[in-house]
C-alpha cells in the first residue's frame, strides 16, 4: 500500500527513498496541506536525489515542504533534515534530539565509530539545522497547519529522543514499532547502542496502542493495516531478543563472536516466524544484526549494574 486516507480524509503518501538503490527500505511520508506539504522523516543525505525525484513526480519541489517532522535523529531518519531546512522547512523534533541537529558533529563521530569507511556511502552529507528553524515537541504537543493536526507521542525505548506521530487514526512510528518488510508479517526490533531500553519500549508500545490507531506507518517500511497484531508481534520479538542477550552475552568470547552469534540466531528466529528468506538482506541493510548485538551487549551490562 503506497497511500491511504485518514479518518477525516487527509491523504498520506509513502515515498520510497530507494536506499542504496533498493526498494522497500526507507520511507518518508508526505501529507499535503493548503500551503504546501508536510514530510515525516527526511531520510539520510544519501537519498536526497531520490527524495527530489519522488517529489517532482508528485508535482512538488523541495521548497514546498513547509514542515519536517522527525521521529528521531538517527541518520537513516533525519540525515537530510539540514538540507530540507535550507529549502525552507521548519523542523520538529524531540528536545533531546534538537542539539544534535544544530551541531551534528557528535552524532557523526558516534556513527563513524560504527560504520567507518561506509559513512559517506550509506548516509551522505548531514548538514546542520539552524536553531531558529527548529521546534521541539513534548508528549501531546500538536503540529497544526492547513487544517491538519499531528500529535507528538513521546515513545522512548529504541532511543531516548524518540517521538511517534498520530494523525487521526494513523500512527507514524519511526523505529519504536520495529522493522517490517512490505508484505511481511514478521516484526524485528532494532536494538542499536546506546539507548536500547526494553521496559521503556514496552511502555511506549502501550502508549501507541492507547491511541487506537487503525494504521501504522513504518519508516522501515510502509503502511500496515493490523496494528494490534503488529504490536503483539513486536512484544514477542522484544522478549526473544532480551532472553537471547541474557543467555548469550556472557558466553561470547569477544565482540566479534557475539555479533556472529546474534546474526545467526536472529536470521534463524526471523525465518521461524515466517520471514521470507529473500527479505533477510533488506533487514540486514537497515537493521544490521551486528549493530544490534552491540546494543544488546550494552543492555546486558547495564542490567548487571
Amino acid at each position: 500500500m503506497d497511500s491511504l486516507r485518514s479518518r477525516t480524509g487527509v491523504s498520506v503518501e509513502a515515498i520510497d527513498l530507494h536506499f542504496q538503490g533498493k526498494p522497500g527500505r526507507i520511507a518518508s511520508f508526505l501529507i499535503r496541506h493548503q500551503g504546501g506539504a508536510m514530510l515525516i522523516e527526511s531520510g539520510p543525505g544519501s537519498t536526497i536525489g531520490g527524495l527530489e525525484l519522488e517529489l517532482r513526480r508528485r508535482g512538488l519541489a523541495p521548497g514546498d515542504i513547509t514542515h519536517l517532522l522527525l521521529t528521531h535523529i538517527h541518520l537513516d531518519h533525519a540525515g537530510a533534515a539540514g538540507w530540507l531546512a535550507r529549502q525552507g522547512a521548519r523542523v520538529y523534533v524531540h528536545p533531546r534530539g534538537a542539539p544534535h541537529l544544530i551541531d551534528p558533529s557528535r552524532l557523526l563521530e558516534s556513527a563513524a565509530r560504527i560504520y567507518g569507511d561506509d559513512m559517506d556511502r550509506l548516509w551522505g552529507e548531514c548538514l546542520p539545522v539552524p536553531e531558529e528553524q527548529i521546534t521541539t515537541l513534548e508528549d501531546g504537543d500538536e503540529v497544526a497547519v492547513g487544517g491538519i493536526g499531528v500529535v507528538a507521542l513521546d515513545t522512548p525505548g529504541h532511543a531516548e529522543h524518540h517521538l511517534a506521530f498520530q494523525l487521526d487514526d494513523i500512527c507514524f512510528t519511526g523505529d519504536v514499532a520495529g522493522v517490517r518488510m512490505p508484505h511481511s508479517g514478521v516484526v524485528v526490533p532494532p536494538a542499536p547502542p546506546p539507548e536500547f531500553a526494553p521496559e521503556r519500549w514496552r511502555r511506549s508500545l502501550a502508549h501507541i496502542a492507547a491511541q487506537q490507531p487503525e494504521y501504522l506507518a513504518l519508516t522501515h517500511f510502509g503502511l500496515f493495516l493490523d496494528p494490534a497484531e503488529h504490536l503483539a508481534a513486536l512484544r514477542r520479538g522484544l522478549r526473544a531478543v532480551c532472553h537471547w542477550a541474557d543467555e548469550n552475552v556472557p558466553r561470547a568470547a569477544d565482540v566479534t563472536d557475539l555479533q556472529a552469534r546474534y546474526t545467526d540466531w536472529l536470521e534463524a528466529w526471523a525465518l521461524e516466524q515466517g520471514l521470507d528468506a529473500a527479505d533477510w538482506p533488506g533487514h540486514q541493510a537497515i537493521n544490521p544484526a551486528w549493530m544490534s548485538a552491540l546494543g544488546l551487549r550494552r543492555y546486558w551490562k547495564q542490567k548487571q549494574g
